[in-house]
């Protein structure tokens, strides 16, 4: 399980360094799995100080640090 959470937060890294900015939703269109694993990885890359969440009305925003 950790390994999955791992390799997903890479994932995630990785559309966020080549795209931007990105929503939530949008992070989740491009990263296959299950919304829970995509939580952990989003929460592994906070505790690494890695991404930086914010909200902007409805939408949870993600960006690299």
């Amino acid at each position: 399980m950790i390994y999955e959470i791992g390799e997903t937060a890479g994932k995630v890294w990785q559309v966020l360094n080549d795209n931007g900015e990105s929503t939530f939703v949008k992070v989740k269109k491009k990263v296959v799995g299950s919304t829970e694993l995509l939580h952990q990885a989003i929460g592994w890359l906070a505790r690494e100080d890695k991404v930086t969440i914010s909200k902007e009305g409805s939408s949870i925003k993600l960006s690299l640090k």
